[in-house]
């Protein structure tokens, strides 16, 4: 199985590790109701196999509609990837009222929770081992995993950006959601965007 490559799908390296000298942010969203888009963005990493090597994957979504606002894939986990994809998320769709992470060290680096904190926003991270206190982005990396990056053995990491990129804009305008009734994250991202305010 080694020499041919057949492995069993599972969860790789744990890339939740904290930093021992940085801070943790206490868990935001317990019973908050989050019903408009915008108010709350989560982020997360995840391990991309490819047929030799690896990345890994950022994302930024919307909490409410499950929307991919940005992404990077990057062949280290450094803070400077994170930053990057929530700097375009924010100059794309402006800034939310909280962005939540887990307790990973690339979003308890100073560079990440400045780039949050200098703005206003209020950062959360979830609790030690609490997956479900991000469920929305966990549930992302198991559609992305499943429907693309499972059956696909990248060559290199501009194939694997390419493809995923792809596959993301599908999923944000094609791919109906039970939990949305049945709309793509677009259509909920833009159905629930708070009401613009007219001039008095």
């Amino acid at each position: 199985m080694r020499k041919m490559g057949i492995e069993a799908l599972y969860r790789k390296p744990n890339l939740s590790r904290k930093h021992p000298a940085h801070k943790i942010w206490p868990y935001l969203l317990r019973d908050r109701k989050i019903e408009r888009s915008n108010q709350v963005f989560a982020l997360d990493t995840t391990y991309v196999p490819m047929a030799h090597g690896f990345v890994y994957l950022t994302a930024v979504i919307d909490w409410a509609s499950r929307r991919v606002l940005a992404h990077r894939a990057a062949i280290t986990m450094e803070a400077e990837h994170a930053v990057a994809a929530l700097e375009e998320a924010f100059a794309k769709y402006g800034l939310p009222e909280i962005v939540n992470t887990d307790q990973g060290s690339q979003f308890t680096s100073t560079v990440f929770t400045d780039a949050v904190l200098s703005r206003g926003i209020a950062l959360s991270m979830d609790g030690k081992g609490s997956w479900r206190d991000n469920v929305f982005i966990e549930r992302l990396w198991r559609s992305v995993k499943y429907e693309e990056i499972y059956l696909k053995a990248y060559e290199s990491v501009g194939q694997a950006r390419k493809s995923i990129a792809n596959y993301l804009t599908w999923y944000n305008q094609q791919r109906p959601h039970s939990s949305l009734s049945g709309k793509t994250p677009d259509e909920a991202y833009f159905a629930m965007l708070p009401a613009m305010k007219t001039a008095a």
